[in-house]
C-alpha cells in the first residue's frame, strides 16, 4: 500500500494550486493520467477574469453582477461573491508565479472584452493563457518536488470510504498495470469535466468523468449535470477550440447569407453576448438552412483585424487554422459550429472545497474537489467565458487550504487492502476473461453520436427519451464487449473501456437531468419548454445512485444579492 498525507488526483490548474497549498510540512502525492503539462486546463486560450479596471473602470460588484446574470441566476451568490473577491489578487499571484500576461502601453496587465462581461476584464497571454498559468505553476510544483511526488499516467478507480469519511483512492500504474491502493488523510479531485461523452467537443481525450462517477458510484451526487455548455466556436466537424478573444478581439459571426445574424439574438452585445445564447443563435441559423454551403457551419471572420493585430492577440488561432484545416484566418473565415465544452455540473461541494453528501450539506470528510470536476456553483446554468481559469485556481486554493487544515488534524484511517484491491480487480478480469463480440469502439462512437444528437443545444422530450434508451441500450452491449489487448504493459485499450464505462454512466445521467427539468435556462433548453421557470426550477439538482436506479432531488439556490431577472443583451 502506497501511502501519502494527501492526494490530488488531477495536475490542471485547480490541482496544481492545490499542491502548492498544501506542500509545506506534508507527504503530498500529485496523480496524473497524462503527464501535468499536458493537462486539458492548457487548452484555456482566451483570458482568466479579474475585476483589476486596466481597461475601463471596473469592480467586483459589476464582475459579480454579470457572473450571476450570465449563469441564468442558478449560481449561489455567496459563493461567487468570494469568487469575484478574490480575483484581483490571484492576478498578481500568478504574475508572481511567473505567468507572463501580455501588457498594455503602459505596462499594466493587458484585459480585452469576453462574452457576457460589461467590461474588458479578461487578462490574457496572447491566445494562450491556460498554457501560460498551467506552466508557471508547474515550475512552482517542480521548485517543491522534495515535498510533492508526481505519479504521471497512473489512473484511478475508485474512492475508498469509510461511512462519511474517505480514507484513499485505488489506483492504476499504467505503465505496468499494477493495482495499488493510495492511503491518506485527505484526497483533493480536480479531475476535469466529462466533455468526452459528445462528438463535437472541445476538450481533451483525458476529460472523460473519470472523477465525478468514482464520487458517484461511492455514493456522493452529482449536481446540476443537465448543463453543458456549447462554445461558439468549435472547428467544424472536430470542435477543435478557436477561443472566444477571437470574437473579444472584433471577430464577426457569418451565415451562409454574409449576415452577422447576432444582431436578431442580442442586438446590445452582438458577439459577445453569453455563450449559451451565441451558440443557440448559430445552431438556429443553421437548422434554418443558413449554414454556409448549407452545412452545419458558421463563418468566423477576423479579416478585418488585420495581420499584425492577429499575430499580436491570437496566433494560436492562426496557427490552427492553417495546420488543421488549411485555412489562415488572415485571408479567409474560419469554418465553426457549437462545440460541447464546459461542465456547469459535477461533485457537490462548499465555498472551501468541501465535498458534501447531500442537499443539507453533510460533508464527505477528508475529500475535496475543484475545478471542472465540481459543483460550488459559481457558474450557475452557463459559465461566462474567462471565469473558469479563475475557478480553478481560487477554489484549488480553497480545497488545498481546507485538506491542509483537516489532514493536519487526523491519522491515517485503516484500509482493507485486499478488499478494495479485490474490487478493482473483478472489474479487470470481467473484461479481460470476457467473451462477447461488441466492438467498445463501436459503442464509444454511437455514445457521442447519440448525445451530440439528442442531448446538445436544443434538447425536448422526444429526443431526450430516445437519447436515453440507446444509452441503457449500449450500457447492455458494454457487458458482451471484447478487449483484443489482455496484456498488462501500457495497456491503453483496458482504460479506454474503463473510461468508456464512466461517460457511459455520466451520458445517463446528463441525460436524465435534461428530461427531469422541465423549463430552459442557460445551457439547458428545452424547445418544448422554451421559459425559464424560476417557481418550480430555480434549484440545483442533485443525482443520487440508488439500489433502485438514480434518483433525482433539488436544493436551493443561494440568492443574496441579486433576484432573479430577466436576461436580456
Amino acid at each position: 500500500m502506497i501511502k501519502h498525507d494527501i492526494v490530488i488526483v488531477g495536475s490542471g490548474l485547480a490541482g496544481m494550486r492545490a499542491a502548492l497549498e498544501v506542500c509545506e510540512g506534508l507527504d503530498v502525492a500529485v496523480l496524473s493520467k497524462v503527464y501535468p503539462s499536458r493537462s486539458h486546463s492548457g487548452a484555456a486560450q482566451g483570458g482568466i477574469a479579474a475585476a483589476l479596471g486596466n481597461s475601463e473602470p471596473d469592480s467586483w460588484e459589476e464582475h459579480l453582477y454579470d457572473t450571476v446574470k450570465g449563469g441564468d441566476f442558478l449560481n449561489d451568490q455567496d459563493a461567487a461573491e468570494e469568487y469575484v473577491k478574490a480575483a484581483p489578487r490571484v492576478i498578481y499571484e500568478l504574475e508572481h508565479f511567473g505567468c507572463v500576461f501580455s501588457r498594455t502601453p503602459d505596462g499594466k496587465i493587458a484585459q480585452r472584452s469576453f462574452g457576457g462581461h460589461s467590461k474588458p476584464r479578461a487578462c490574457f497571454s496572447a491566445d494562450r493563457t491556460g498554457h501560460a498559468i498551467l506552466h508557471a505553476l508547474h515550475e512552482q510544483l517542480l521548485k517543491r518536488s522534495k515535498s510533492i511526488k508526481i505519479y504521471s499516467e497512473w489512473y484511478m478507480h475508485s474512492l475508498v470510504l469509510d461511512g462519511d469519511r474517505c480514507n484513499g483512492i485505488v489506483v492504476s500504474d499504467i505503465r505496468t498495470g499494477a493495482i495499488e491502493v493510495m492511503q491518506a488523510r485527505a484526497v483533493i479531485f480536480a479531475t476535469g469535466g466529462y466533455g468526452r461523452v459528445f462528438n463535437i467537443t472541445s476538450n481533451a481525450f483525458a476529460s472523460t468523468a473519470d472523477g465525478v462517477m468514482a464520487a458517484y458510484r461511492a455514493g456522493i451526487p452529482l449536481e446540476d449535470a443537465e448543463f453543458v455548455q456549447y462554445h461558439p466556436s468549435g472547428l467544424y466537424r472536430q470542435g477543435i477550440l478557436f477561443s472566444e478573444a477571437a470574437r473579444g478581439e472584433g471577430g464577426y459571426l457569418l451565415n451562409g447569407e454574409g449576415e452577422r445574424f447576432m444582431e436578431k439574438y442580442a442586438p446590445s452585445r452582438m458577439e459577445l453576448a453569453p455563450r449559451d445564447i451565441v451558440a443557440r443563435a448559430e445552431q438556429s441559423e443553421m437548422d434554418a438552412g443558413r449554414g454556409v454551403d448549407g452545412k452545419d457551419i458558421i463563418h468566423l471572420d477576423l479579416r478585418h483585424l488585420g495581420e499584425p493585430r492577429i499575430m499580436e492577440r491570437l496566433p494560436q488561432i492562426r496557427q490552427l487554422g492553417i495546420d488543421f484545416i488549411g485555412v489562415d484566418c488572415v485571408k479567409d473565415p474560419l469554418p465553426i459550429q457549437p462545440t460541447a465544452h464546459y461542465s456547469m455540473g459535477g461533485i457537490p461541494t462548499d465555498k472551501f472545497g468541501q465535498v458534501i453528501f447531500d442537499a443539507e450539506g453533510t460533508p464527505v470528510r477528508g475529500f475535496f474537489a475543484a475545478g471542472e470536476c465540481s459543483c460550488v456553483s459559481v457558474h450557475g446554468a452557463n459559465r461566462l467565458g474567462t471565469n473558469s481559469l479563475l475557478d480553478a485556481v481560487v477554489f484549488g486554493e480553497r480545497a488545498g487550504r481546507a485538506a491542509l487544515e483537516y489532514a493536519k488534524n487526523i491519522g491515517h484511517a485503516p484500509i482493507n487492502e485486499s478488499h478494495e484491491k479485490t474490487k478493482v480487480l473483478g472489474l479487470f478480469e470481467n473484461i479481460f476473461q470476457g467473451e462477447g463480440n461488441e466492438s467498445y469502439n463501436d459503442i464509444r462512437n454511437e455514445m457521442k453520436k447519440n448525445m451530440t444528437e439528442n442531448c446538445s443545444v436544443f434538447r425536448d422530450e422526444e429526443r431526450l427519451k430516445v437519447c436515453i434508451d440507446k444509452i441503457k441500450n449500449l450500457q447492455k452491449r458494454f457487458e458482451n464487449g471484447k478487449i483484443t489487448d489482455k496484456g498488462k504493459l501500457f495497456n491503453t485499450e483496458i482504460y479506454e473501456i474503463l473510461e468508456l464505462r464512466n461517460m457511459l454512466s455520466m451520458a445517463e445521467i446528463i441525460a436524465n437531468g435534461a428530461l427531469n427539468r422541465k423549463e430552459s435556462r442557460g445551457g439547458h433548453y428545452r424547445k418544448d419548454y422554451p421559459k425559464r421557470d424560476d417557481e418550480n426550477f430555480l434549484k440545483h439538482s442533485l443525482t443520487h445512485k440508488t439500489d433502485e436506479g438514480m434518483k433525482i432531488k433539488y436544493k436551493p439556490v443561494v440568492i443574496t444579492k441579486h433576484q432573479p431577472a430577466e436576461r436580456t443583451y
